[in-house]
């Protein structure tokens, strides 16, 4: 028996290896499987090139469960004492304390450190054994243990096949990992296509009411997964039934693409276009990275851009570099290669869809969308490609690509400075009225009811030259397209502030809300009242809520324009109405406050080209008095207009029309206006 020092201390080894190299301590079991997988190949190699002349036999990795153990068995090249003590002991050629000055800054730099995997288990066990023998003909079998302290054992034992058998002796603090149920699931997460048999116990069966193990191995990994096979090999079905092995609950994938590059890198993979309507988040980190077809991460940032993350599917290069743990990538020149190479094949295969077969494009666009327009808004060579396939819906349902529906709408939908003019709408139901209206004028309105359209109408009114996206509900139809410069058709000021004050005195109190009361001659036929939105305002809001340091956007009122049309006769007839009403108690009113402003006038033109240190305290004072008699007066005749607008029934109805029109009439509101709406058709 050999005894022996690795050559540090505890104090330093582990935690070192708990630091650096094993964050996750469920790591262990894919190092170690991976590794008995690895010897396992090279020892097929061997035989193959006829290095190996013995009895290949069985090459099933086997991982099994005792009372306190764990052990995973191999049967590949297995090793000398030797070996051990070259590739155990010295963990790589390196004195220990030369291997934890050199790599204690530098974790990436111990990559592909033969060795290092095996510690892992060191992570779970308190104990660990490894049991070995050599390929080698006459080759002595071995065994190794440690306890996780400096010291190791090496003694010759008895071994009948080659192979070695890793046993770990779990820590009292580990004992999950001696549950069948969690070992399954960690082998069906990092090794189900291990291009090696792993058995993990024996297959069950029902029998008399109850589950007995049978003799066959319970094999955990499919050793040649989909994307490891031809294409020319490949039906439709098989794809997707590999997609449902991968993503039990999800829908059916749109179409997939199968990858299969050799130079200047190697990688492989299947990528699959998953339906995606919203929440771009949920959908994300789908896509697994594989090494030689080990598993290694479900987060693939930095291995391809952002919007393909919303893709499915599994991408396997062992070009991609990796830490010893094999859990986080590193940026070098291979992997921005194949970011690029991922990015060209995913475009070229919505352009070959597109070009091929328009209308099942345009079928599945609705599921495509959200991943496009992500594209396009993040990743600039993209939207190169993009443009060309990207679509345009319109309320109509009918399909349109950006060149096309520029030459649509060209003729009539340029306003008098030569800009185009898109119009739009998020909710086809709500915005209803606004979407007639513009259509009664020979108008295309476009349907943008995307989690990320505001977002791109930002981006393409920079892309496009004079193009400017409106949408249908921000003002009157009139003012969305101005084709010529209006003539002066407003109301009078003193008729203007009246309807102001009438009907800004019943609007509702709403939290963050304000309104903004006008009017405007808008033709006889045309409604009596509508709210509109500023497009500018309301597009800030709403870029507020997806777009980080734009909150004060966001923490702004709701600014609406409840615009009256006083060409209508039922607006009219309120203004007539109020004055046969209101005349009498405004008039006293009005003359008081045209004598306030007289006098203020004159006060403040007496102080014109005066510094304010010249102007007598009198004269301040009486200004200050009087503007706070006029504000008095003010407050008073909006009262008038105010008792008067709570007793006529037609304001009411109207202001509650364009409420309820805009989705903003609710609750008790609602109830009065059909309450109201009854006693106005008795």
């Amino acid at each position: 028996m050999q005894k022996g020092n690795i050559g540090v201390t505890t104090e330093n080894i582990f935690p070192v290896i708990k630091k650096f190299l094993y964050s996750d301590h469920e790591i262990f079991l894919r190092e170690l499987v991976s590794n008995a997988v690895d010897a396992t190949q090279k020892l097929k190699t061997l035989s193959s090139i006829g290095e190996f002349k013995g009895e290949v036999g069985d090459f099933t990795v086997h991982v099994s469960l005792g009372k306190d153990t764990i052990t995973v068995s191999d049967h590949g090249i297995g090793l000398t004492a030797e070996e051990i003590d070259k590739y155990i002991n010295q963990i790589a050629f390196s004195g220990a304390n030369d291997f934890l000055e050199k790599y204690k800054n530098d974790a990436n730099a111990i990559i592909g450190h033969f060795g290092l995997g095996f510690y892992s288990a060191f992570m779970v066990a308190k104990k660990v054994e490894i049991i070995t023998k050599s390929y080698r003909e006459g080759a002595q079998a071995v065994k190794w243990t440690c306890d996780g302290s400096p010291e190791f054992t090496l003694e010759d034992t008895d071994k009948a096949e080659r192979g070695t058998d890793i046993v770990l002796y779990i820590d009292d603090d580990c004992k999950e990992f001696l549950e069948e149920a969690r070992i399954s699931s960690l082998l069906k997460k990092y090794c189900s296509f291990l291009p090696i048999p792993v058995a993990f116990g024996k297959k069950k069966e029902w029998k008399d009411g109850k589950q007995v193990e049978t003799a066959e191995d319970n094999i955990v990994n499919d050793s040649n997964p989909l994307w490891t096979l031809k294409p020319s090999e490949l039906k439709d079905e098989d794809y997707k039934k590999f997609y449902r092995n991968l993503y039990p609950m999800s829908d059916e994938p749109l179409f997939w693409i199968h990858l299969n590059v050799d130079y200047p890198f190697h990688l492989t993979g299947i990528l699959y276009f998953p339906k995606v309507k919203s929440n771009i988040e949920l959908n994300k980190n789908k896509i697994q990275l594989y090494c030689n077809q080990v598993y290694v991460t479900d987060s693939v940032e930095g291995i391809v851009p952002d919007f393909l993350t919303l893709l499915h599917g599994v991408l396997d290069s062992p070009d991609i570099p990796l830490n010893v743990s094999r859990s986080y990538l590193q940026s070098d020149a291979n992997v921005k290669k194949i970011s690029t190479y991922i990015t060209k094949k995913v475009s070229d295969r919505l352009q070959s869809i597109f070009k091929n077969d328009r209308k099942q494009f345009e079928e599945k666009w609705n599921d495509l969308k959200i991943f496009i327009n992500y594209g396009m808004l993040t990743q600039e060579d993209f939207y190169d490609r993009a443009k060309d396939f990207a679509l345009f819906t319109d309320t109509d349902s009918k399909y349109y690509t950006f060149e096309e529906y520029k030459t649509l709408i060209k003729d009539s939908q340029t306003d008098k400075d030569g800009n185009l003019i898109y119009l739009y709408a998020n909710n086809k139901d709500e915005q209803y009225s606004y979407i007639e209206a513009a259509t009664n004028k020979g108008y295309n309105v476009l349907l943008m009811d995307g989690q990320l359209d505001i977002a791109l109408v930002s981006m393409l009114e920079q892309k496009f030259e004079k193009v400017r996206f409106t949408r249908v509900d921000s003002d009157i139809i009139d003012n969305l397209i101005v084709k010529e410069d209006k003539k002066n058709e407003a109301l009078e000021a003193g008729k203007q502030e009246v309807l102001s004050s009438i009907f800004k005195s019943q609007l509702p109190k709403m939290d963050k809300t304000e309104f903004n009361v006008t009017a405007q001659a808008l033709g006889e036929n045309a409604t009596p009242i509508m709210i509109t939105q500023s497009e500018y305002m309301r597009r800030m809001k709403e870029m507020a809520n997806i777009q980080a340091g734009m909150s004060f956007y966001g923490e702004m009122p709701d600014m609406f324009n409840l615009v009256l049309n006083s060409d209508h006769k039922l607006v009219k007839e309120v203004l007539v109405d109020e004055d046969k009403e209101c005349a009498a108690a405004i008039a006293p009113v009005q003359a008081e406050m045209n004598e306030v402003d007289k006098q203020r006038n004159e006060l403040k033109k007496k102080q014109e080209g005066k510094k304010d240190e010249d102007i007598p305290t009198t004269e301040k004072d009486k200004v200050n008095e009087l503007d706070k008699k006029w504000d008095e007066l003010k407050m008073q005749k909006e009262g008038i207009f105010a008792d008067y607008a709570a007793k006529n029934k037609v304001v009411r109805q109207l202001i509650d029309l364009a409420l309820l029109q805009n989705g903003m009439l609710r609750g008790e509101a609602l109830n009065n206006f059909v309450k109201r709406s009854i006693d106005l058709i008795k």
